[in-house]
């Protein structure tokens, strides 16, 4: 079976805050929250720097300035009605996971927003990839209802990984 979390890392100082086993917990966490399963789902986390998210940034939401985090679903899940719980996945069959898509990731973003805030690194990057991964599932802040939404499963999540409030 393959792992839930494919880490690429393109910034060597991803390997020091173990940006792949912090991806696994947060991704794991928001799967057992939302009651789908541990198998049958595969994502990808692309660790990298201002420079690289911000071509990313560019080329994909037209904006050329870096940005914490992205995320690329491979299927759109969110509904048409402010605040509604997106559709959920199906899992792929025995022996062929499904991919949430892809996300990406900042660490010199994610270091100057955590030391900003006064948040330890891990907790902040957890935090990212757990909102990185609720993109994938059809989440979104584009409106106020939405954003509500999203931050409770947020807070909620992060609760059971002993990551304080965010918000």
């Amino acid at each position: 079976m393959e792992p839930l979390v494919d880490c690429v890392i393109e910034d060597a100082r991803w390997e020091g805050p173990g940006l792949e086993s912090l991806s696994l917990r947060a991704a794991s966490a928001v799967l057992v929250a939302l009651g789908l399963p541990q198998s049958g789902f595969t994502l990808c986390v692309m660790g990298c720097d201002d420079a690289r998210i911000s071509v990313l940034n560019a080329e994909f939401r037209g904006k050329p300035a870096p940005t914490n985090v992205l995320s690329w679903p491979s299927e759109e899940l969110s509904e048409e009605g402010p605040g509604a719980e997106p559709a959920r996945p199906l899992p792929g069959e025995a022996g062929e996971p499904w991919s949430l898509g892809d996300i990406a990731i900042s660490f010199d973003t994610c270091l100057r927003e955590a030391e900003a805030a006064g948040k330890p690194f891990a907790d902040h990057v957890t935090h990212l990839v757990v909102h990185g991964v609720l993109h994938l599932l059809g989440y979104d802040h584009i409106d106020d209802a939405d954003a509500e939404l999203m931050e409770k499963h947020e807070v909620a999540i992060l609760a059971t990984l002993g990551v304080d409030d965010p918000y």
